[in-house]
Formats: structure tokens, sequence, C-alpha cells
């Protein structure tokens, strides 16, 4: 028996619409969705794409315009991989013990107002990303050697060409595409893609106290690949493997009754770190004795095993 040829046009009509859908989303969302077809992007990965800009117009060529962020750099004020000795950086971490429901701490919660957006692969691996290449790389982005931006770029790419510490893979992702490739390299396809939210304020930089609230959950296994962006004309995040690491999802409220969302992480092992890292100082004790964690901040991503 054949199928009914209204039931055989409504499948067409669907495959069509699919197929356009498909057609028009940028290349970094279906190479997610082809690599991560079960794992949900989070809002702060989607708003750095250029759905208007990087699409497939002819089955697998991208049409390819300039950044229109890429010819200037967005100055702020954000954590970097290490903690820097600020206020903020020293409310940042804390002892594992105290990720229980009831504890206060401060939590420094930036919005994050480096607007740098991803650029496809293609496009990101046709700039240089090299000290051997800054001349090459401040021409292309009209800056001069001596101006700010410049100093910028370049210590940006020193700190992912430096050595990683001990245990820890590291490595410098220019576009999500390569971000994806590393993170499932050392986890796996069955992953998810963490970062700390907050929806109720509209400050830029706040931080006040927090009450941890019932319904903190421990993630699945100890290893995480942690990403954070970079000071960059375009999106770079400079992401690192590490093996013993234990992440939760943590829920809060303030004492104004805002409530959000963060993203802890805990460092098992830190025997490796330098004695005079700024956690040892702020937490008081030794390297390799006790896991020390900290919040991410908006501008930090966390790939962790998906949980069963």
């Amino acid at each position: 028996m054949g199928f009914h040829l209204g039931y055989i046009f409504a499948l067409l009509t669907l495959a069509v619409v699919a197929l356009a859908s498909h057609a028009t989303l940028p290349v970094t969302q279906l190479y997610w969705n082809s690599v991560l077809p079960n794992t949900q992007m989070p809002k702060a990965i989607s708003e750095l794409l250029q759905p208007a800009e990087f699409i497939i117009e002819d089955k697998s060529t991208p049409a390819e315009v300039e950044n229109p962020d890429a010819k200037k750099m967005y100055a702020y004020a954000a954590e970097n991989h290490q903690f820097r000795e600020d206020p903020n950086a020293a409310a940042l971490v804390f002892l594992e013990k105290n990720i229980r429901p009831g504890t206060t701490m401060n939590w420094p919660y930036a919005r994050n107002t480096n607007t740098a957006t991803f650029l496809p692969r293609r496009t990101a691996e046709s700039i240089a990303f090299s000290s051997t290449k800054l001349p090459e790389i401040l021409k292309h982005f009209s800056l001069e050697p001596s101006s700010v931006e410049a100093n910028t770029i370049k210590e940006t790419i020193q700190e992912c060409e430096a050595p990683g510490i001990k245990g820890e893979e590291k490595y410098c992702a220019t576009s999500l595409e390569s971000m994806i490739d590393f993170t499932t390299s050392k986890l796996g396809t069955s992953v998810e893609a963490l970062v700390s939210t907050e929806e109720e304020k509209e400050a830029t930089i706040f931080m006040h106290k927090y009450t941890i609230m019932p319904g903190v959950k421990k993630l699945e296994g100890e290893k995480a690949v942690m990403c954070h962006k970079q000071n960059y004309p375009y999106a770079v995040f400079y992401c690192h493997a590490i093996k013993q690491t234990r992440a939760y999802i943590v829920p809060l409220v303030g004492a104004d009754g805002v409530k959000a969302k963060a993203v802890a992480v805990c460092h098992i092992d830190t025997s490796e770190w330098n004695p005079k890292h700024l956690a040892f100082q702020v937490l008081k004790v030794k390297p390799g004795t006790v896991p020390i964690c900290h919040f991410l901040t908006n501008d930090h991503i966390v790939w962790v095993p998906k949980s069963i």
C-alpha cells in the first residue's frame, strides 16, 4: 500500500522547512550541532556567534563578512585564569567544605563587557596568532605598535604561548570550533558547557553577600576543561584541561532577594601551585593540603562530563 499523497506532501514540506532553517544557521552553530547534538548551547556562548553574517548560502560555502568587532579592542576588568591581587579575586576563593546551604559569602558578579565575538574557524585560522607574527597581526587590525591595544594583543599571545603548570594541558581556542575539538579530545562528546548566571541585576559590576540555598548539585566526574575569555579583537579563550577537579552548580540568594546560579570549581590537588598563589594567602592554607574552590565569572566556561 502506497503513502497517501497528502501525507507525502506534508513530509516534503517539513523537510524543506527544516533544510531552510538549517541553511540560515551560522557555520559555528552547525558545527556545534554536528559534534554535540545532545548538548545545549548556553546563552553566553550563543550571544558570541554571528548569525546574520556567517551563514550557509550554497550547501557548503560560508559567506564570510569582516567581523565588525575585529577592528577594535574592548578594555575591561575581568578575571584572568590566574587570580589577580584585587578584592574581587580574593572574594572568589573558598574551601570546598563551605559549599553547603546556609553558607554566606561575597560573590563578585561582573556582567561581561568584552563583546568580542567568535570568528568562524576558517576565518580565524587565516589570521596570524603568534608572537613571531606580531607586526603582521597589528597591521591586520590597523593598530600602532605603541598603542595600548597592541600591547594587550602581545600579552594575550604571550600568555597563550607560555608553558602551563604541571598536570594541566592548555590550549588557546581562536574559534568555538577549536574549543569544541579541544574539549571533546579530553572529555569525549557527552559533555555539557556551564557558565555562571545572574538574571535580575543590570549593573555591570557588583558584589554583595549571597547565601547558598538548598539544591547544590555536584557534577559528574573529577575532570573538566575550563575556558577563560581573553582580551583580543575577536573571541579567544584560554582553555586548560584539569583532571583532579570537582564542579558544582550552586544556587544563591542575595540579601536583597536577588537570586543567582553560580558554577563553582574545586581544584583537588594544588601541590604544584605556586606557594605564593593568592588563594593560599586568602585561605591561609598550604599547597596540596585541601581542595581550593572558586566561582566562575561570566566570561568563563567550564566543560564537564554530562550527568547520567
